[in-house]
């Protein structure tokens, strides 16, 4: 029997970063995935423009081979939001999306442990970069020398005699 994963995301829902953890998920056993995104905010067009995230990164989950359930676009407090669908007798585990660091108005607000405190159940934090967005950058250059060790600062300045 499949365990059924909700997945609160929104703008990183069609990350590279949720894929491979939903994927790496799948590993360990048969999931049924359900996406909850809130709307960006109030009124129509901010439902809209969730809807048609929503309908593009449940795409992108199924062409990874994912199993997705259902989704469904939400109160734009995702609180609020997973409240919405939270049902203890059908979910047993959730994971949370977020941007990275401190651009995350969700970890700013501890999302993932009020989603732990709010179900009772394990909940992954998965820290994502927006695909909309984000930009890949190339790597380092390559230096001709190592990186010099925490001892480096004894060789300043050259050796004396």
């Amino acid at each position: 029997m499949a365990a059924h994963v909700i997945v609160l995301a929104n703008r990183t829902a069609a990350a590279p970063e949720l894929i491979e953890a939903l994927k790496h998920r799948a590993e360990r056993g048969p999931i049924a995935a359900t996406l909850v995104m809130p709307a960006g905010g109030p009124g129509t067009a901010e439902r809209a423009v969730a809807q048609e995230r929503l309908e593009g990164a449940l795409n992108a989950w199924r062409n990874a081979g994912i199993t997705v359930c259902d989704g469904v676009v939400c109160d734009p407090v995702p609180l609020e939001a997973l409240s919405e669908v939270w049902d203890p007798m059908r979910h047993d585990e959730v994971i949370v999306s977020t941007l990275p660091g401190q651009s995350s108005k969700w970890i700013r607000s501890d999302l993932p442990h009020a989603v732990a405190r709010f179900t009772g159940v394990s909940v992954l934090h998965v820290v994502a970069h927006d695909p909309e967005t984000h930009v890949e950058t190339s790597p380092a250059p390559v230096h001709e020398r190592e990186p010099l060790g925490p001892l480096s600062v004894l060789a300043w300045g050259g050796r004396r005699s």
